[in-house]
């Protein structure tokens, strides 16, 4: 029982020994000239994050923070031997209000701040997208298809070759009808075999019924605020950043792509598919 109280005595010692060890690296830590420095570094380029817009049932992603890493900052210039801002380690803060899993929501636009909107081309089951492919692959943009689930089924290969090229592919389940029992199955066929992690779908109107299957299988839910269906050139003029913009395909669309998206370029406005957008 002797040697058993001496043992635990010893561990005990031991044990303070390394916590107080610890803490007296700490505290050196802080007053160490590359720590200092890092610090004030951080005060200087540190941003605040963004919260979402959230009002009612709509919501508007908001924008990550930065901020330093100060410990493995510290760490890495500690092994070179001085302060040395090349070295400077940089982390995102989340916003508290964030669009990350927050699929309960309609989206209504991107954060403004970032001078982009997104096109979404609505893609009938008979739909040929062909003329439309070549024109925003000539732009050299990144868009939107969201597609029904019947063009899905007949063009797996159009569809894999649109994710592949950093397209996003929507679902507008069959007939846009999202209680439709068949919409899950083309959820499936855009991640599993298209492999898009993340999906969406799409609401012009209130269907909380919609909205909240949707967001059972966490896919977003995309309320555009421009829903262009003719006079493409005069209906553009409107746009701003921010904006999420539907098109119905027929040749007048075909006739008037190349003019809408050089307009929108003209007002410094980048065109990007949906992830990019709506990424805080």
């Amino acid at each position: 029982m002797k040697k058993f109280f001496s043992l635990l005595g010893f561990l005990t010692i031991l044990s303070l020994s390394f916590f107080y060890t610890e803490k007296i690296v700490d505290v050196v830590k802080e007053y160490d000239d590359i720590m200092i420095q890092i610090k004030k570094e951080n005060d200087k380029y540190k941003t605040d994050p963004i919260n979402s817009i959230i009002k009612d049932n709509t919501i508007i992603p908001g924008i990550k923070g930065k901020q330093i890493n100060i410990e493995q900052s510290y760490s890495k210039m500690k092994r070179y031997g001085k302060y040395n801002d090349k070295l400077i380690i940089y982390e995102d803060v989340t916003p508290e209000l964030s669009i990350t899993n927050n699929f309960n929501q309609y989206v209504i636009g991107g954060n403004s701040s970032k001078m982009m909107v997104s096109l979404i081309f609505l893609v009938n089951a008979s739909d040929d997208i062909d003329e439309i492919i070549k024109i925003v692959d000539k732009k050299n943009i990144k868009v939107n298809f969201f597609v029904d689930g019947k063009w899905v089924e007949e063009n797996n290969d159009l569809m894999i070759s649109l994710i592949n090229n950093k397209h996003i592919i929507g679902n507008l389940s069959y007939n846009r009808d999202y209680l439709d029992s068949s919409y899950v199955y083309a959820d499936t066929i855009i991640k599993k075999i298209g492999k898009q992690n993340t999906g969406y779908c799409y609401n012009e109107i209130d269907n909380n019924a919609a909205l909240k299957l949707c967001s059972l299988y966490n896919n977003y839910t995309i309320r555009p605020n421009m829903i262009l269906k003719n006079n493409y050139i005069q209906n553009i003029k409107s746009v701003k950043s921010g904006d999420i913009i539907s098109f119905e395909i027929n040749k007048s669309l075909e006739d008037d792509l190349n003019l809408v998206i050089d307009y929108i370029k003209s007002k410094g406005l980048k065109i990007e598919n949906l992830n990019t957008l709506l990424k805080e």
